[in-house]
């Protein structure tokens, strides 16, 4: 494989050469427009479909980023990542987290282990606690069972986590699988332990604690809070706590908490919603059975994302034209918008998905590059982001690119009809309607109701938000991220952009400053 700056291909040439290569208003119109819709599909896994009729594509173009997509090795370089590959320069490790769901390829071997066996085995073992706790064979001090998990941790130990959580609440209780209710607390912030502390019956709760080094300051403060309500209110909070860590840190095998499950550094924090830092919450709050569904629904997506071909393999096409986006037409941002109230916080973790892995200025080698890299990720549930941010999309000065997702089907089975439609037609309606709107605008003398159209979109669709869909999509997302980081040649898989911060607090609160960051911390009160 040859690693070249993305400035370097003979690919980008081509595409600074072919400027805008659709105007979306003109080709979206009228029956073309449905043509469009019709051809420029590609399936993805578990029944979903990702449609990008209303992007600035044609076929010419689409050639241009096959050829752009085999010039960078992209599939290969994907292929080297699952098979073991020292894909993460920056800190000289493997990128293992697809094999916490499948093996796509080879044995990797790692420190003497086998990793996809080591990663099932911590899965069997969340697995065995979750069913434990269930049937009451784990319980609190007066025999009762626990009926609340609380997840400790911050980042991707909390967003991942929490959005997946959310996605699949309202599911799992009209399905039966809803086991415990989950609550999560991550911000250092007192206010948000104790919120949730106050929300619960702690004596019947048991706190998953998520730190890989065991070392993360908001995190430990966060256990600290948690302890000291645990003893306050006369609870042996060695009887409700577990950690997910690595097995060289301190929280390993430690006698204050019930049990261990471990990751490893294989797996950065924003991908790991697969491996144990998702599995043992999630198993407590649904059961094993809906964890493991939710990996066959990655799985299923992972194996997509190894075709070459970009009209089979929905990940790397998405990922190409947000490439064509940002570094050929200027789009700056993008939309993410999930017509599913179940996907309240999943542009939260696509935020740090996206932004944490490709928010990056050198490529894989350190070096400065000379072209735009990753774009700003926001969004809001549909219809809600209709009475919000929309106005800017629909009429501000700029494009911003929107990724679009809907269900045919709602996840509770519970609908009304009014003015002739149901709640679920009426939240689809507003989705078609929002793409055409933002792809063909409206002609109006009066400027001020005047849309000029022109918006591009995409949208995934699939039948209803389930365990195996909600696996795809994060599947997808994480590929399409993935094969963006290849193209730029940066390294997707560190996170260096958040230390610096961590460094400076730390030197207030040993009153180590000096300068304007002394005024600031007399500013806040903290000295």
């Amino acid at each position: 494989m040859d690693w070249k700056n993305f400035d370097l291909l003979e690919s980008y040439k081509r595409l600074e050469a072919i400027g805008e290569a659709v105007n979306v208003k003109e080709v979206m119109a009228g029956e073309n427009g449905a043509k469009r819709v019709k051809e420029y599909q590609v399936p993805m896994s578990n029944g979903m479909t990702y449609c990008y009729a209303a992007k600035q594509v044609d076929d010419k173009l689409l050639g241009i980023l096959q050829g752009l997509a085999d010039e960078a090795e992209l599939t290969q370089k994907y292929e080297a990542l699952y098979n073991g590959a020292v894909i993460n320069t920056g800190e000289k490790r493997l990128v293992l987290h697809q094999l916490t769901r499948s093996q796509l390829g080879e044995d990797v071997i790692a420190d003497g282990v086998n990793k996809r066996e080591f990663y099932v085995a911590q899965q069997k073992r969340a697995a065995e606690f979750a069913n434990k706790v269930h049937a009451g064979e784990i319980v609190n001090e007066d025999g009762e069972k626990f009926t609340t998990a609380v997840q400790i941790g911050i980042g991707g130990s909390d967003l991942g986590p929490r959005a997946l959580y959310l996605s699949l609440e309202n599911w799992a209780k009209v399905n039966g699988t809803h086991k415990m209710e989950a609550k999560f607390i991550s911000n250092v912030d007192p206010d948000d332990a104790s919120a949730v502390l106050a929300s619960i019956d702690v004596a019947h709760s048991i706190f998953v604690l998520v730190s890989k080094s065991g070392t993360t300051l908001e995190t430990l403060t966060n256990e600290t809070f948690v302890k000291d309500a645990l003893k306050k209110a006369g609870l042996d909070p060695s009887k409700h706590m577990v950690a997910v860590t690595s097995e060289t840190s301190p929280l390993a095998g430690n006698a204050d908490y019930l049990d261990s499950f471990y990751m490893d550094d294989y797996i950065g924090g924003r991908y790991s919603s697969t491996s144990a830092v998702g599995g043992v919450i999630l198993s407590l709050a649904f059961g094993p059975e809906v964890f493991g569904r939710i990996l066959d629904g990655c799985a299923a997506e992972d194996a997509l994302a190894k075709n070459a071909d970009i009209k089979k393999n929905p990940a790397l096409l998405d990922a190409l034209i947000g490439v064509y986006e940002r570094n050929f037409l200027g789009y700056n941002s993008t939309a993410v918008l999930p017509y599913s109230q179940g996907l309240s916080r999943f542009p939260a973790h696509l935020q740090q998905l996206d932004m944490e892995s490709n928010g990056k200025s050198v490529n894989r080698f350190g070096e400065a590059i000379s072209y735009v890299t990753g774009p700003a990720i926001f969004g809001e549930p549909g219809t809600n982001g209709q009475h919000s941010f929309y106005q800017l999309l629909h009429q501000g000065t700029g494009i911003i690119p929107l990724q679009f997702v809907g269900f045919r089907k709602n996840q509770m089975n519970n609908d009304v009809v009014i003015q002739g439609s149901t709640s679920q037609q009426k939240l689809c309606a507003n989705v078609a309607a929002q793409i055409m709107a933002f792809a063909c605008g409206k002609d109006d003398e009066n400027r001020n109701k005047y849309f000029e159209g022109g918006r591009p979109s995409s949208i995934i669709v699939g039948d209803q938000l389930n365990p195996e869909t909600l696996g795809a999509l994060l599947a997808h997302f994480e590929n399409k991220v993935m094969f963006q980081g290849f193209i730029w040649n940066i390294n997707s898989f560190d996170q260096e952009g958040v230390q610096l911060g961590k460094v400076l607090a730390k030197k207030v609160l040993a009153k180590d400053t000096d300068g304007a960051l002394t005024e600031y911390s007399k500013l806040l009160g903290i000295f």
